[in-house]
């Protein structure tokens, strides 16, 4: 029983990760349609940039993130201005091939400036507490307390601004958002800046438990591309139940099954839930 618990709780941590990566991709999916295939370089720069503030400034780790927020919002803001944007009338495979440009830019970047070791996030939240027979760290407790904060902070900012209303507007109905005056590159930078401080977030959550290096976003973006899937294409329901299903059939199948699979299961588990749900948890809607 211990032990079930104690995959449950990894399960938790790993699926708040994934949640918070995906949820900024369903955001730019669902609201701008653009399949944000760089999305994995903005977690790649928020992990190196919350550790080279750490390492550079002593600075405490919150500020640390807090930094790391504002330079990959900022990031995300300009991604969206200098390279979508300009392809928003191009064929569709346009924004794709940038995006993959993006991707590969942005890692040879990161290996010329930081090479290419593994480097590792200490954090003031690395001792263990034992509950009922459960061992976790401060750390993996941290990313879950954190991403249900967030999740509550996006919901609410969602329902209860004008920006928010707008972004809804945008994602229900592009057309009629555009007659009655939403101005629609506001509502685009936003969205990316969102998507942007997430991918941050998680990055920096995760780091002090995976390390930093610069192959760092790749699973994790296959990853929630498998969540945005599951979860609905443009759903943030979605994806917030499906990271957590995510990472909880990735924990309990590495235990009880083997760890050389865990990567494999998400894959199959897409499989399973598109045979029976081919749309998806949730069909449509941001929310």
């Amino acid at each position: 029983m211990d032990l079930f618990l104690q995959q449950v709780f990894n399960g938790l941590t790993l699926g708040s990760v994934y949640t918070l990566v995906a949820i900024g991709l369903t955001l730019v999916f669902g609201i701008l349609h653009i399949p944000n295939f760089a999305h994995g370089a903005l977690y790649l720069i928020g992990g190196y940039v919350t550790l080279m503030v750490m390492t550079a400034t002593g600075v405490h780790y919150f500020i640390a993130i807090i930094a790391s927020i504002v330079v990959v919002a900022v990031l995300a803001v300009l991604m969206e201005r200098l390279v979508f944007h300009p392809l928003r009338n191009s064929p569709p495979i346009h924004d794709k091939i940038a995006a993959i440009g993006l991707v590969l830019f942005f890692e040879a970047l990161v290996q010329l400036v930081w090479g290419t070791e593994y480097l590792r996030m200490l954090t003031p939240f690395d001792n263990n507490i034992s509950v009922a027979g459960v061992s976790m760290t401060s750390q993996r407790l941290l990313v879950i307390a954190v991403t249900f904060a967030v999740v509550v902070l996006l919901t609410l900012f969602l329902k209860k601004t004008m920006m928010g209303a707008s972004i809804l507007a945008m994602a229900q109905n592009r057309e009629g958002a555009f007659l009655v005056g939403i101005n629609a590159n506001k509502v685009a930078m936003m969205t990316f800046a969102i998507s942007g401080a997430l991918a941050a977030i998680a990055a920096s959550l995760a780091s002090p438990i995976n390390l930093v290096f610069p192959a760092m976003g790749h699973l994790v973006i296959l990853k929630a591309f498998v969540v945005v899937i599951i979860g609905g294409m443009g759903s943030i329901p979605g994806a917030i139940i499906a990271g957590l299903i995510l990472g909880l059939t990735e924990s309990m199948g590495a235990t009880y099954i083997s760890n050389d699979y865990k990567d494999m299961i998400a894959f199959l588990l897409l499989i399973v839930i598109m045979t029976v749900r081919p749309k998806g948890l949730f069909a449509k809607g941001v929310y």
